[in-house]
């Protein structure tokens, strides 16, 4: 090896030298940034302490919410329905007979089959000689021609519609198998308050997110309205309900069903969740399901009243400012009301001692007594409170809808200012106007008529509400007249006898 070849060598082996020495200089200067040393990671773990009796509540919250999952999550159901509808086949409004001529033979046949699908959620409640019934909302499986059972092990079952009722919304669907399901608990919904925490089980927004548990707290109570004009005084809750959870189970901290999860408020077009979901309180459903399976229909219970919440004016004019329950403005005569003392004018406080805090509840409350039971009505006529005891009847279609039997079939209403200058009324006019006419009913019958300006029933002078009440019950419902204003003239309507 030659000298030129020795320097090159020593100056390479120097060159790999430098060239090393400078990475690692590199690396050395990155290290505080990338690593830290052993009693710095210490330091800095020993900041933040989680404390341990807050943990441990934590963790036993937990417990509970995955307990309960397991243990409800088996009796939770997929409800798949499937109906079938017909339509005009049509293209952008021209029918398919344009373009295609008539089919089968039929000159008018326009129209078409369609199958479509539906998804809801049930709760597995009752099991009898092999076969599992299953609470559900009526609105799930309302006009199906089929219905599915698909449980959470993957199984899928033929559906049977056991019984239906739109006016509670609830309905009962059966399945039939050898494998096992466990029952769901029901609780007491009437122990439920605002603030506690709640559980929702369901399939919502379809098979992708089927049996999802959400969880929140009980945000209020005795809430009513919702689709259908159902009876129901709901529980409003915060647990996230969405498309699909209909028929789910509402429930408690112990794993307990208190509700049927039924509806949700939106403001979206396509329905979705927006914080508050709505259940069927599952004291209202617990009868339902023995009837169903025992009759396959629900038998209401029924008073024979037409019931109002009255405003504050009318209120004033009653002499129950302040007070909660529902007017009986009107009484079918021959019926429990009647019978049993109720009069129209009187309010409805309470039912078996239970408060009574609008006409829904009120409807609630008497639907929900068995025919034959009697029930002890706290009610309040002309500033006095009063109880009555009532047998509760069967209620039928027919009984509720003869309006002749509706007495007096008139509602009254203070004259007021508003209702002056929409009659066009004289700055004079006093009294009452009839505001509401039963088509039918004996004040129908009588020839009263909307706007007639009310001066005495059955000869006796009125000027107030509580006053028109008074008169109506000095005949004990036997007969009925009134004097009237109508327009210029001053009339005397025809006598109705019972």
């Amino acid at each position: 090896m030659n000298i030129i070849q020795k320097l090159s060598s020593k100056n390479i082996l120097i060159f790999n030298l430098v060239l090393i020495g400078v990475i690692f200089g590199f690396a050395m200067a990155f290290v505080p940034f990338s690593c830290t040393s052993p009693s710095r990671v210490q330091a800095q773990q020993s900041q933040v302490i989680i404390p341990e009796d807050a943990l441990a509540v934590a963790e036993s919250l937990q417990t509970v919410q995955r307990a309960v999952s397991e243990k409800v999550l088996p009796s939770v159901v997929e409800l798949i329905t499937f109906s079938v509808r017909r339509q005009s086949q049509n293209f952008n409004g021209i029918p398919w007979d344009f373009f295609f001529g008539p089919r089968d033979g039929d000159q008018n046949n326009q129209e078409r089959e369609y199958r479509s699908q539906g998804l809801g959620s049930g709760i597995i409640v009752r099991y009898v000689n092999g076969v599992y019934y299953v609470l559900t909302n009526n609105h799930v499986v309302e006009d199906t021609t089929e219905i599915r059972v698909a449980t959470i092990d993957g199984r899928e079952y033929p559906g049977v519609l056991v019984g239906a009722d739109s006016r509670k919304d609830l309905a009962l669907v059966s399945f039939k198998t050898n494998d096992y399901y466990p029952l769901a608990t029901l609780g007491n919904s009437d122990d439920v308050a605002v603030g506690d925490f709640a559980i929702a089980i369901g399939n919502p927004l379809g098979e992708q997110f089927s049996f999802s548990v959400t969880m929140g707290i009980v945000s209020a109570l005795g809430r009513t309205g919702g689709p259908g004009g159902n009876i129901n005084d709901f529980i409003q809750t915060d647990a996230s309900i969405n498309m699909g959870n209909s028929g789910g189970p509402l429930l408690n901290i112990r794993g307990e069903v208190i509700g049927i999860n039924t509806w949700i408020a939106s403001n979206a077009a396509g329905g979705g969740n927006v914080g508050l979901g709505f259940a069927i309180p599952i004291n209202n459903a617990k009868r339902t399901i023995d009837e169903f399976i025992e009759t396959g229909a629900i038998s209401y219970g029924w008073l024979g009243v037409s019931l109002f919440e009255p405003t504050r004016e009318i209120m004033a004019e009653l002499g129950i400012e302040g007070r909660r329950g529902a007017l009986a403005y009107n009484v079918f005569l021959g019926s429990p009301a009647d019978n049993g003392g109720i009069r129209a004018g009187d309010f409805i406080t309470h039912v078996n001692g239970r408060e009574v805090r609008d006409v829904n509840q009120l409807m609630l409350i008497v639907g929900d007594l068995k025919p034959g039971d009697s029930a002890m009505f706290g009610i309040i006529r002309n500033g006095r409170v009063m109880e009555l005891n009532v047998r509760i009847e069967a209620r039928t279609d027919e009984a509720a809808s003869d309006n002749k039997k509706l007495f007096p079939g008139v509602f009254p209403i203070p004259i007021t200012d508003e209702i002056r200058r929409e009659l066009q009324l004289g700055e004079d006019a006093k009294g009452l106007i009839a505001a509401q006419i039963i088509a039918g009913s004996p004040a129908d019958i009588s020839g009263l008529r909307y706007g007639d300006i009310i001066k005495a029933v059955n000869g006796q002078p009125i000027d107030t509400m509580l006053s028109f009440y008074e008169a109506l019950r000095e005949r004990a419902l036997s007969e009925l007249w009134f004097d009237i204003q109508r327009g210029e003239s001053d009339l005397e309507t025809l006598h109705f006898r019972r």
